[in-house]
């Protein structure tokens, strides 16, 4: 092993703490959609229809629509509309923890006699607007990432039984080459990350890498100027960043102030995209095996095996995406989290049912 990958490990262990507590909030983010997914896997509740499952056309919008979000945020930012997004993104949020949350409301009133449509819901939305307005008074870490598991959980639910598993992996080898270009091409996946941090909004997750510290005093313009002065190697026992400084027309180097970047951050997308694949495995993978009970439904064995291996390939992903991170720069998350997914999903695919059925047929529109 060279010295160069012994470092990487070595900062790697370092980080171990942080590293597990996002790899837990990944695995939990899905594992509570696998949980309320018996509940939501009717025709009624597929974002476009039951014949919208098989249909490549909105899977485009989708895409679309996620860079128009994108182009519209930044260009918010830019103009200093930071009200205006925090609105636009708090009312996004809140449908989804609002879906997320009906089922736990409805399996406790259930329990205390006093379960009913009007009482589930009505429940549901104090907890969202409770969790709202935690989040917009003290937006610390554990709000942060409360808020965002449970979002993530509801938006993974809601594409995953919307679009069969053929339709969510191109889905996510799209958004996967999107995701490299706007962080080594374009770098505005950067500056929209700033953007999300300086509001804390929970459309990120937070793991501390130190006692004591506080997503309220982090600075929002830790991404977007991560490779600044990225001219030299360091010092030796310097750990900071590096800045360029012209004299006599050469280059002296010269240690800048370090911006703090005291926790491991990561978008709630690189949960989203693989936690969609588990889901629509569940939902459209034939019912091959013996029934497994859960809450809400039953699932069958096969479909759990390649829900779980799906699920494992994307942790193999956030693995080898740790070695990058542990380097001090950004990385775009989505090659390495839906490559991994993805494997994982043929991998136990194949050995649960063969090949056949883990491709459906598709149509435009």
């Amino acid at each position: 092993m060279s010295a160069e990958n012994e470092s990487v490990i070595d900062m790697m262990v370092d980080q171990w703490e942080s590293m597990a507590g996002m790899a837990a909030m990944f695995i939990g983010t899905i594992a509570i959609g696998l949980f309320i997914q018996p509940l939501y896997d009717i025709p009624e509740a597929r974002a476009f229809g039951e014949e919208g499952t098989t249909k490549s056309g909105f899977i485009l919008f989708e895409l679309i629509m996620i860079g128009i979000f994108t182009v519209a945020i930044i260009w918010l930012a830019r103009k200093g509309l930071d009200a205006l997004i925090k609105g636009i993104v708090m009312l996004a949020l809140s449908l989804s923890l609002f879906y997320a949350l009906q089922p736990f409301t409805l399996v406790i009133l259930y329990y205390a006699g006093a379960a009913s449509a009007s009482t589930v819901g009505l429940s549901a939305l104090a907890i969202t607007i409770a969790g709202m307005v935690a989040l917009y008074r003290y937006p610390e870490w554990y709000v942060v990432n409360s808020v965002g598991v449970m979002v993530g959980a509801g938006v993974i639910v809601m594409i995953g039984i919307s679009f069969v598993p053929t339709l969510v992996i191109i889905f996510m080898l799209l958004a996967a080459i999107y995701d490299y270009w706007a962080v080594h091409k374009s770098k505005h996946m950067l500056e929209l990350a700033d953007t999300m941090i300086g509001l804390k909004l929970p459309v990120l997750l937070v793991a501390p890498k130190e006692k004591g510290y506080s997503f309220l005093d982090q600075e929002g313009d830790i991404m977007s100027g991560a490779h600044a002065g990225d001219v030299a190697p360091p010092p030796p026992g310097y750990d900071g960043v590096m800045e360029a400084e012209m004299v006599d027309e050469a280059v002296r180097l010269r240690p800048k102030k370090k911006k703090s970047r005291d926790a491991l951050f990561m978008g709630l997308g690189d949960v989203i995209f693989p936690g969609m694949l588990v889901i629509s495995a569940v939902s459209f993978l034939p019912d091959w095996g013996p029934e497994v009970f859960s809450v809400f439904g039953e699932y069958y064995l096969a479909q759990l095996v390649v829900g779980v291996g799906t699920l494992v390939g994307g942790l193999l992903g956030y693995l080898a995406l740790m070695y990058f991170v542990a380097q001090g720069n950004p990385q775009p998350g989505l090659p390495l989290l839906n490559g991994g997914a993805i494997l994982g999903y043929l991998v136990s695919g194949i050995y649960a049912y063969d090949i056949g059925p883990l491709f459906q047929a598709i149509t435009f529109l």
